[in-house]
């Protein structure tokens, strides 16, 4: 087993009907970009009447037909974030707590504390963030997953994981093994992906590979470490 392998992305999600929701961070090959990408999968009619929508350098979930919204509290959020020389994605409103403890002064770990996995038993849907640090032309990312010590979700267990970025290496971080009932929570480390140069490549491999059952929306952003800049790439089933 070569622990150090960098794995294809859609190799590790094609075939897969539920990976859930997913965060992927890393420096493209050539080392001269940031990525940061944010899909949601759904299963439920709840779950699955929601676009992405980019405001301002943020991502938002929204719903596609609002008169169709049952219960909002964990599906509606806003997913990506800048602040000051950071941006934090998260797979729910974490990530507002994220961005309200940096302004505290708090770190990306400290921020986390007091939330926990969703209160979404049996399945206690583990909470997934992410947070890149640009600085001095490059940048570093940290990851955390909080999710369920056992069957009755009676405590939280809180991982956090640390990098410095690599050239062609990224880190693929999501909620759930596989479908199942309940679903099984992620396991281990995040997995080593590659990153290319082309934000389209990229784009159209982690979607063409995602469950046409049962993804929803995926946003990709791919920042030129030397200018500052940024293109994105937004993609909803929906519309």
């Amino acid at each position: 087993m070569n622990i150090y392998e960098i794995h294809d992305i859609a190799g590790l999600i094609r075939g897969n009907s539920y990976v859930g929701r997913g965060i992927v961070i890393g420096k493209s090959a050539d080392g001269t970009k940031a990525c940061a990408a944010y899909f949601i999968m759904g299963r439920s009619a709840n779950s699955r009447n929601r676009v992405f929508a980019e405001k301002d350098g943020a991502v938002f979930t929204e719903p596609f037909d609002a008169s169709k919204v049952v219960d909002p509290s964990l599906i509606i959020y806003a997913a990506v974030r800048p602040w000051e020389n950071r941006l934090v994605v998260t797979n729910g409103n974490q990530t507002d707590t994220v961005v309200e403890g940096l302004a505290a002064g708090k770190s990306f770990s400290e921020a986390l504390a007091g939330r926990a996995f969703e209160p979404d038993a049996p399945n206690y849907t583990p909470r997934i963030s992410g947070m890149l640090t640009f600085e001095n032309g490059d940048f570093s990312y940290e990851m955390s997953i909080l999710k369920s010590v056992d069957a009755e979700g009676s405590a939280c267990a809180r991982f956090t994981f640390a990098y410095p970025s690599a050239a062609g290496l990224g880190h693929f971080l999501h909620t759930y093994v596989c479908d199942g009932s309940p679903i099984p929570t992620f396991q281990g480390e995040p997995e080593r992906v590659a990153i290319p140069n082309d934000i389209d490549a990229f784009t159209d491999s982690l979607w063409d590979a995602l469950d046409p059952d049962n993804k929803i929306s995926l946003y990709v952003r791919y920042t030129n470490l030397a200018a500052g800049t940024s293109e994105t790439r937004l993609i909803n089933k929906n519309r």
